[in-house]
């Protein structure tokens, strides 16, 4: 079976409408977004990390980072890490690397969503390939995943704490 049809299976049997939307290729999150002409806070980015040896789906929009930690704590964890490359396959079959969908469930995986994501109407993400995203409502994904929701993205911005800023006078 291929790995769009059991996409498609996966939401046919939850009763989840949704759209297909053909794109130009891209290859990162702010691409995606780009090239279907939706805004990045829409863009579900899916951030794949091991925690405490299993693997997990962290999704955020894509303008955002994962704060490991902040991920760790929510997910009341031990240790976690950012999936390597080359794992990524072998957790993934059918599906283009750096493409996956936060469809956790058809992988035996847990979905962490991040409020911000969760705070939109609509999102929208890879639908296994990097010239093919779907776009459902917040609240159909929501049913059909069933994901914890909690607070671990953060802004780039966020990630220079440890300079200080300097004022002259």
């Amino acid at each position: 079976m291929s790995f769009a049809l059991s996409i498609h299976e996966f939401l046919h049997e939850a009763h989840v409408p949704y759209m297909v939307l053909p794109h130009r290729p891209a290859f990162t999150a702010q691409e995606d977004a780009a090239a279907t002409h939706v805004p990045g806070r829409n863009w579900a980015k899916v951030v794949i990390c091991v925690m405490d040896g299993e693997p997990i789906q962290a999704v955020l929009p894509a303008p955002l980072t994962v704060n490991l930690l902040r991920l760790l704590d929510l997910a009341r964890g031990h240790e976690i890490r950012l999936a390597e490359e080359n794992e990524l396959p072998g957790l993934f079959p059918g599906c283009e690397r750096g493409a996956m969908p936060p469809f956790g469930p058809l992988y035996g995986q847990r979905v962490f969503v991040d409020v911000d994501l969760a705070a939109e109407r609509d999102m929208i993400f890879d639908g296994g390939t990097h010239s093919e995203a779907i776009l459902m409502r917040w609240a159909d994904f929501a049913a059909s995943v069933r994901p914890i929701v909690g607070k671990f993205a953060e802004s780039r911005h966020d990630q220079v704490g440890g300079f200080r800023l300097s004022f002259r006078e």
